[in-house]
């Protein structure tokens, strides 16, 4: 994943700034610490249907396919899979819970700055059991219809099963659409078909398929799905976090529940827009480009925006003097 200075400086201010109540929570679908010492750059969330308060993760770049399974009660690892089937994953970024309980990994990010020509979405049953175990995972080819895309965000349609993915662009990028059914012989041709006004990280689809919510770094956007044609319905409230990777709904739908990355990262939870099931007003957040903290109402922003506001101020400051002086 390429990120620039200010992000970075940005994302590490904002972990600094933001209040850890969400961290410190450890309660299940109201938040929850990762503690598993293999997590350090989990990248994505999908609540399970079958065993409550767990969440699957992966991390951005292992050492091979594994996927962990998380207890939000306790924030422990109750499971590692291990995927056969597949090859060497190069930047996992992506799970989302499909149909019929299978799960869909996208190794679909770009670390290094490499443009690939195709990258891979994996497809897997979730296991019935939680322990460890590997499990075969269907491979396939996915390629985009203009050209190769940085993207973070992949999400499935909880009735369809169809796959869609954003692609990262700072101005806002685009859903793409995938087939109707992906084919693991061949190539699966991916379209664009709606803007997204987001520098998206992660994206998720409420269990009734409804609502999209998009995060970027220090904000999100939710829509009404409307058979994909999007309609944009308001803002997020998304929390400051030190890399904001990952959003998910719970399993019932009624919260959201952003992630991000590095050692013991933090879970936090913020109920739905409306209050239930994704469906409802708009409510406070920022694109992904900038942040404005972690709520704000009426326009007025909060302590820690502020803060991380003048705290980029002074950075950058003396970033402009250290190039002067070399």
């Amino acid at each position: 994943m390429r990120r620039s200075f200010a992000l970075l400086a940005a994302g590490l201010l904002a972990g600094a700034l933001a209040v850890p109540t969400a961290a410190q929570a450890d309660d299940g679908d109201g938040g929850f610490t990762i503690k598993d010492p293999r997590i350090t750059e989990s990248s994505g969330l999908a609540a399970s249907r079958q065993h409550k308060g767990v969440y699957w993760t992966h991390n951005d770049q292992d050492d091979g396919a594994f996927l962990y399974a998380v207890d939000s009660r306790t924030g422990e690892t109750v499971a590692t899979v291990t995927l056969t089937g597949v090859g060497t994953p190069r930047d996992i970024e992506a799970i989302s819970m499909g149909p019929d309980n299978q799960l869909y990994v996208g190794d679909i990010g770009d670390n290094d700055g490499v443009q690939w020509p195709y990258v891979w979405i994996y497809r897997l049953p979730e296991p019935a059991t939680l322990k460890d175990q590997t499990v075969r995972a269907t491979q396939y080819v996915v390629k985009y219809a203009d050209g190769s895309r940085d993207a973070e965000a992949m999400v499935v349609h909880p009735r369809t099963g169809r796959v869609y993915i954003i692609d990262k662009q700072e101005e806002g990028g685009h859903l793409y659409e995938g087939p109707a059914r992906l084919s693991a012989s061949g190539s699966n041709v991916f379209r664009p078909t709606a803007p997204v006004d987001l520098w998206a990280t992660d994206a998720a689809l409420s269990p009734d398929g409804q609502q999209l919510a998009v995060r970027g770094y220090f904000g999100g956007i939710h829509y009404a799905w409307n058979d994909g044609k999007l309609e944009r319905k308001g803002r997020l409230s998304v929390p400051l976090q030190g890399q904001g990777e990952s959003v998910t709904y719970s399993a019932d739908g009624s919260r959201l529940l952003f992630g991000s990355e590095g050692a013991e990262s933090g879970v936090a939870a913020r109920d739905v827009p409306g209050g239930g099931g994704g469906e409802g007003g708009s409510s406070s957040g920022d694109s992904g480009a900038s942040g404005d903290g972690d709520e704000a109402e009426g326009g007025r922003l909060t302590v820690g925006a502020i803060g991380l506001i003048a705290a980029c101020v002074v950075l950058f400051g003396l970033r402009r003097v250290f190039r002067r002086r070399g």
